[in-house]
């Protein structure tokens, strides 16, 4: 039996780590000499209080979800894909490729073409990494992380070279064809009386990122290999000597992580620059891994964390243009979420499992 019913482990768990987080962050906001209050209400209102402030927490949220989905996957196997920053940079290269060099007669199919080039270009990024775990034993810590470099240098080599359009002396591709161009969420929702999202660039990509929750649910808990990485994910040793295959699993849930990053790309690149530009990821794929402890590694609980993560990097940003608060202690908040929720887990896990335990053993003792 469990220490701890599942209901406190995805909900309990999270909350209280969130909730000291924010006691914290109160108190390095107090101690610079701004009110802990005014400030909340203040992220509050630029994230959530109007379409435009939504429109950027779900921009930078559907970044978050392909990224968290793909750190998700990879725990499942027991793997700690660190390697989202390189394959979501490297999907970006993929989303470019098709977008300038395929003439698509719709945003349609060439959202279709995009994703399957991003998915290809971010699975082909985690397939050295994931063949020298499964082949060599190589940890797939180090060889992901190492990975990440290496994709900057060669996006960096293209973007100043062989993708850069002759006369330009900026890092990046030529502007996408109009054909490519995805659909706002200002096209999408404003009315001919009222403009919603105007300016923000949330886009269709964010229904994409949803449909992915729903199929990475579909495949681990519906599916037999699903089933099987999981089995793999809690015992190797069990996982063979059921007959499956470490090899296979090591691989597929791999090219799978590395695909879903790599479609990150059709939201930042397709959607919002409309171009493949250099640092395009900004970071989204270290955020992933914390997206994904936070959300327990289901793909519902990604989502609410991407929400949430979305929340704090506009939020942040309303602070940082708003109020004395350096952009530096807005990075630091958003770290102190990171750290509660993911490193100091156990610190809040520990004194919860006790505290049922002792619930659970009372009315036993009384009978």
């Amino acid at each position: 039996m469990d220490a701890m019913p599942k209901w406190a482990e995805v909900t309990l768990v999270p909350l209280i780590s969130l909730l000291l987080a924010a006691i914290l962050s109160a108190i390095v906001i107090f101690a610079i000499g701004e009110n802990p209050w005014e400030a909340l209400k203040l992220m509050v209102d630029g994230a959530l209080g109007s379409t435009y402030g939504w429109g950027y927490t779900l921009y930078y949220a559907t970044n978050f979800i392909f990224t968290g989905l793909a750190v998700a996957i990879a725990f499942h196997a027991r793997m700690f894909n660190i390697g989202g920053e390189g394959q979501a940079a490297l999907g970006g290269l993929g989303v470019a490729l098709v977008c300038l060099y395929i003439p698509w007669p719709h945003w349609s199919l060439a959202l279709l073409g995009a994703s399957v080039g991003a998915a290809l270009f971010g699975a082909a990024w985690a397939l050295i990494p994931a063949f020298l775990q499964a082949k060599r034993g190589s940890h797939i810590v180090i060889t992901t992380i190492m990975f990440n470099f290496i994709a900057a240098s060669l996006l960096n080599y293209l973007l100043i070279g062989a993708l850069k359009p002759r006369g330009s002396m900026e890092p990046a591709t030529g502007k996408f064809p109009e054909a490519t161009h995805l659909p706002s969420f200002q096209d999408m929702f404003s009315t001919a009386d009222t403009a919603l999202f105007r300016g923000a660039p949330a886009n269709v990509s964010f229904f994409v990122a949803v449909a992915a929750c729903f199929l990475v649910w579909l495949f681990i808990w519906r599916t037999r290999l699903g089933y099987e990485l999981r089995a793999f994910g809690h015992s190797e040793t069990a996982a063979k000597y059921a007959g499956i295959s470490p090899t296979k699993i090591i691989m597929v849930s791999m090219l799978i992580s590395g695909a879903l990053a790599g479609m990150m790309a059709i939201n930042n690149v397709q959607g919002e620059a409309e171009r493949l530009v250099l640092n395009a990821v900004e970071g989204a794929g270290f955020i992933g891994i914390a997206v994904a402890l936070m959300g327990r590694s289901h793909p519902l609980g990604v989502f609410i964390a991407a929400i949430l993560f979305g929340f704090l990097y506009q939020g942040g940003a309303e602070l940082a243009l708003w109020t004395s608060i350096p952009r530096e202690l807005i990075v630091v908040i958003q770290a102190l979420v990171i750290l509660f929720t993911g490193a100091l887990d156990h610190m809040v896990r520990s004194p919860l499992e006790k505290l049922f335990l002792a619930l659970r053993r009372k009315p036993q003792a009384e009978a």
